[in-house]
């Protein structure tokens, strides 16, 4: 939420522009990802970063287990596309 705000701020003297993160499948390609952002949003995207999350171990009593990874990508717009807002677009 930070770099969302952060990103959407007049005063910055950022080359890019707004900066929206989403939680993808774990199988999702960057060129995947932009392409679904600039059809959902109506934007242009300038570039797509993608970190992956191994689950963590946990445990309840004796019993053992994991959660499932994920994967989170952080998609940059170009700059002087409008800002978006996620509950507007879904």
């Amino acid at each position: 939420m930070i770099l969302k705000e952060d990103s959407t701020e007049e005063n910055n003297n950022r080359k890019a522009g707004q900066v929206l993160t989403f939680r993808v499948d774990k199988k999702a390609t960057k060129p995947e990802i932009k392409t679904a952002v600039e059809e959902i949003f109506n934007v242009k995207v300038a570039t797509v970063r993608t970190v992956s999350y191994e689950g963590k171990i946990k445990k309840r009593g004796r019993q053992e287990g994991r959660r499932p990874s994920w994967k989170k990508a952080y998609v940059t717009l170009k700059k002087g596309e409008p800002m978006v807002d996620y509950a507007e677009a879904i």
